[in-house]
């Protein structure tokens, strides 16, 4: 298995190599966020290992890059930063798990293992049906060059539908998906939710995006309806 170390702190990256290494890992060191793009663009890695505070590039924007050109190395984010918003901004720029400094070497190793048994799954920052388009990392939609407000659960349950564009989504599904597993209301909320995201996406376009598939929940057309 081969990995990518990118770390602008010089004895930190060369001592996770050496430990990857030991562990029978294949692995490259990059020093700066434009060398370990280039190297993530120019050879194929199980996973990438990506310290986020760098000069130059930071590892927020190589795996930025590397989501917007689809490419879905499973990325582990290294830093010192242990804010819950930089985590968010992690995740929300396509980033599959995260570490701070210092850090317990087997604990890494586990988690790049978990990663790589995963593998590289698409993870579009933004998803795309027809001509609607929903960024998760800004929380915004539009209909084509149309903006459309939502609210947050409106939004959630949006994106939980065209995460999965094209299927069938059961009402218990979304319910766990956008509320929680423990939700004891009234499951005809969802049925509020999605007239309300008819209202807005379909309506006033002449759309016909979410379709209510009798009997076993809702599908959004892939094409957008």
């Amino acid at each position: 298995m081969r990995i990518l170390v990118v770390d602008d702190e010089v004895r930190l990256a060369d001592g996770v190599r050496r430990g990857l290494e030991a562990e029978g890992f294949a692995v490259d060191v990059a020093h700066n966020g434009v060398d370990g793009l280039w190297r993530a663009r120019n050879a194929r890695y199980d996973a990438i290992v990506l310290d986020l505070m760098m000069p130059g590039m930071s590892g927020w924007k190589v795996c930025e890059a590397l989501r917007a050109e689809e490419n879905w190395t499973p990325v582990l984010m290294l830093t010192a930063k242990d804010g819950e918003w930089d985590q968010v901004e992690a995740f929300d720029t396509g980033g599959d798990d995260y570490v701070t400094k210092p850090f317990s070497f087997a604990v890494l190793v586990a988690r790049l293992r978990a990663l790589i048994r995963r593998g590289g799954v698409e993870r579009p920052v933004v998803w795309e049906a027809g001509d609607l388009r929903v960024d998760s990392s800004a929380r915004r939609v539009w209909r084509g060059e149309t903006a459309i407000e939502l609210t947050a659960r409106e939004f959630s349950v949006l994106e939980y539908l065209i995460r999965r564009r094209g299927q069938v989504v059961s009402k218990r599904d979304l319910i766990a998906g956008v509320w929680d597993d423990d939700f004891d209301g009234d499951p005809n909320i969802v049925e509020v939710y999605v007239g309300h995201l008819r209202r807005k996406l379909d309506r006033p376009f002449g759309r016909e995006t979410i379709e209510t598939v009798r009997g076993a929940g809702y599908r959004l057309a892939a094409d957008g309806g």
